[in-house]
């Protein structure tokens, strides 16, 4: 099947539904839309958004990130600096990138798309797994579990107790 390209700046002008990544002139759908993800994002940006004052840092779910000359990704939560410089489409890495699986999601294309956040610069790269009630750190190349989301600078421990139980009640 012969597939279209686009170039980058048409992605950047059109507005998906939902948005989608731009890779090497393709453009990709993600896996979204399940009331879990929807969860996981909303916990993140309020957790973030309670310590807002506290870290000096801002959640933004579903953001473009332009990992790459030719690769635009849309994470589905991105955590930056507040007093970093306003960009429509990031450019420069946000401190950390949390992405969330969903159950369609293949391994070897979610790597490609952690490793893009990698090479970019993204000091932490996290994965949640809802359906498994798990968390990886993802910011080395292997997939570390964890019970904590741990960013270094500021130095701050993001407890998952209260995300687990969240969509554990989703499911009761």
């Amino acid at each position: 099947m012969a597939t279209t390209q686009v170039p980058l700046d048409q992605y950047l002008r059109t507005s998906y539904r939902p948005d989608r990544d731009y890779v090497a002139g393709e453009v990709e759908e993600r896996n979204v839309g399940e009331k879990d993800h929807s969860a996981v994002q909303a916990f993140f940006v309020k957790w973030f958004a309670a310590h807002e004052e506290e870290y000096r840092l801002e959640a933004y779910p579903g953001i473009r990130i332009n990992v790459s000359p030719q690769q635009v990704r849309v994470a589905d939560i991105a955590v930056l600096r507040i007093d970093e410089a306003y960009e429509p489409v990031l450019t420069s890495p946000p401190l950390v990138v949390i992405e969330i699986l969903s159950p369609e999601d293949r391994v070897n294309r979610y790597e490609q798309r952690l490793q893009g956040y990698r090479r970019m610069g993204v000091s932490h790269v996290w994965v949640i797994d809802s359906q498994h009630r798990g968390a990886f750190d993802c910011s080395s190349g292997s997939w570390r579990p964890v019970n904590a989301l741990v960013i270094t600078d500021p130095a701050i421990s993001v407890p998952l107790d209260s995300l687990w139980k969240k969509l554990e009640a989703l499911h009761s």
